[in-house]
């Protein structure tokens, strides 16, 4: 075996049983398999967190995953657009949809009788923003990936071995990290993002963000796929599916796709 994987099963093997929140992303998707692997179909919960910031096709994907590793599913409701402090968008925004997401995934887990639950974050979120740590680490949420020192690196070579159709995924984080701090999150604004990004992966895009900056649409794409935006045909039918979806303006980032642009706007 891998050593990297003993590491991980060594980790893993003491837990007994485990509840995973679940995202079908690569990190969780790959958790999830080997933890199946590891513990026992039966001895692991899968728990996705169904709300307007997960994008439909994601919550579909989440239960024919489980379903294929033969993993019991549970939905949970975070509602976490009822509080007025994630609501608002400030810089933290992911410590409170945190918050309410494994405060759901626990109370799923210990109406089974499980009392460890896991998340998919790896080593490399202990060197970026993310606030969500915050809330994981306040409830005891544990992140055996991160814990084995994996890196996103190691976990798509690890799922391309064990033959996981999120091998080669791109990243999609939640929707509400398409609109920039302090733009007040909403049903609407997610639901035209959502219906952007789908239009624009439909077109043969696959790394894609559609950052919402109220009536502007602002596209990130992967480096090796911008000259799409060569051919003026494609430009014209972008531009007049996005202003038929409710923005006014469209614009391609000539700086490409990267992770977690809008931090750019915190200061170091």
């Amino acid at each position: 075996m891998d050593p990297r994987l003993i590491t991980l099963r060594d980790i893993l093997l003491p837990m007994g049983r485990v509840a995973v929140a679940f995202s079908a992303g690569v990190d969780s998707t790959f958790l999830l398999r080997f933890a199946a692997d590891v513990l026992g179909r039966d001895q692991v919960l899968a728990v996705v967190g169904d709300s307007p910031s997960l994008p439909r096709a994601e919550l579909d994907g989440a239960k024919d995953l489980a379903e294929s590793f033969g993993v019991d599913l549970v939905t949970v409701y975070p509602g976490e657009m009822r509080n007025p402090q994630y609501a608002a968008n400030p810089p933290d925004r992911c410590y409170f949809c945190k918050q309410a997401l494994f405060a759901e995934v626990q109370a799923a887990a210990q109406a089974r009788g499980i009392s460890v639950v896991l998340d998919g974050g790896n080593a490399e979120d202990a060197s970026d923003w993310r606030p969500g740590r915050r809330a994981a680490a306040e409830l005891g949420v544990r992140s055996p990936l991160l814990e084995a020192g994996l890196s996103k690196a190691d976990i798509r070579d690890l799922s391309q071995r064990l033959g996981l159709p999120t091998a080669d995924k791109p990243a999609m984080a939640c929707l509400a990290s398409r609109l920039p701090y302090g733009t007040a999150i909403t049903r609407e604004a997610l639901a035209m993002v959502e219906a952007a990004e789908a239009d624009l992966r439909g077109r043969g895009l696959r790394q894609v963000r559609v950052r919402h900056h109220g009536e502007l649409a602002r596209l990130e794409t992967a480096p090796t796929e911008m000259a799409r935006f060569d051919d003026p045909a494609f430009r014209a039918a972008v531009s007049a599916s996005l202003h038929q979806l409710g923005y006014r303006y469209v614009a391609l980032d000539l700086d490409g796709y990267r992770t977690g642009s809008l931090n750019a706007s915190l200061t170091p």
